[in-house]
């Protein structure tokens, strides 16, 4: 078993390189006409409002995940969460939320998608 070092103020390599990466990294703020395009589209099928979670990835940015009002999950990947912020607030009919009871209990999903995310272990 391979030990990580660890430093005398308890953070290890991995929490240092997020907290430097997290600081040191400048993102354009601004959604591209692909990310507006993808998440209007979203709303136009599933209906408004739709909620919006925006939640950091790591080095490939942030992950807009969006609730529409039927309860159907989509989501748009972004360069960053100030990008993901400037999405929400760029469209009308996204309210930026949380993950929430009141977000959590508004999705709807089938048992298909559970059986997929339960892993091979579960199909078996």
């Amino acid at each position: 078993m391979q030990r990580v070092p660890v430093r005398a103020d308890g953070s290890g390599p991995y929490t240092v390189a997020v907290a430097e990466t997290e600081s040191t990294e400048q993102t354009k703020a601004e959604p591209t006409k692909a990310h507006v395009s993808a998440a209007r589209g979203f709303v136009a099928e599933h209906g408004a409002p739709t909620r919006a979670v925006v939640e950091r990835i790591g080095r490939l940015g942030a992950r807009v995940v969006l609730v529409g009002a039927d309860g159907a999950m989509g989501d748009v990947v972004v360069p960053s969460t100030e990008t993901g912020t400037a999405l929400v607030e760029a469209i009308d009919d996204l309210e930026a939320a949380a993950w929430d009871s009141d977000t959590v209990n508004s999705t709807v999903i089938g048992a298909e998608h559970r059986r997929t995310m339960a892993g091979p272990r579960a199909r078996a």
